[in-house]
């Protein structure tokens, strides 16, 4: 009898152990902002991207190639480049920011400082239904979104539509895979 309880106490051990840690329930806060130490990220949000994200090379993870999102949006407007140390993983892809305070503003609200089309240029997808790469210093925001462009000759394109642009950018990223990259 012992011997059995010896063996059930041990299984019990072992399977306490090598179970995986649970998680909390999605939406808590305190969970989706710790990462794990291993990582060296600042925070990892989870998610899976609906559509394809602009990287300089097909498996890179760096989005908008380093830029700090949020700085489009806070003080004189003009983008900066983020620190290694303030990474935030969001649907898979690494996006960096110059301060700890900007990183928390994207970890509070990713939807509202990622930018559109996944950093696609927007002039490409909305014209052309094509996949072209998004420029970070070639920007507008539109009704609180970011919108990144090719270059300034595309741009000046673009300016000309941006409501229709967007209308049909709208419609024609969707249908694009996630795993889908630019062609040189």
């Amino acid at each position: 009898m012992k011997k059995s309880l010896f063996a059930i106490a041990l299984l019990a051990t072992v399977a306490a152990c090598s179970a995986p840690a649970e998680t909390a329930p999605e939406g808590d806060a305190m969970a989706s902002t710790e990462a794990p130490a291993e990582t060296g990220l600042y925070a990892d949000l989870g998610g899976e991207n609906a559509g394809p994200v602009y990287t300089q090379s097909k498996g890179d993870t760096l989005a908008v190639r380093g830029f700090d999102v949020v700085s489009y949006f806070t003080g004189d407007g003009v983008p900066v480049e983020g620190a290694e140390d303030f990474t935030v993983r969001y649907e898979g892809f690494d996006y960096r920011f110059a301060n700890e305070d900007n990183a928390k503003a994207f970890i509070e609200e990713p939807g509202k400082y990622a930018p559109a089309y996944g950093g696609y240029c927007a002039w490409a997808i909305g014209a052309k239904d094509a996949l072209a790469p998004g420029d970070p210093e070639v920007y507008e925001i539109v009704d609180g979104k970011l919108y990144l462009n090719f270059s300034e000759d595309v741009k000046k394109e673009w300016v000309v539509d941006i409501p229709g642009y967007i209308a049909s950018g709208d419609v024609n990223y969707p249908t694009h895979s996630p795993d889908e990259h630019f062609q040189d």
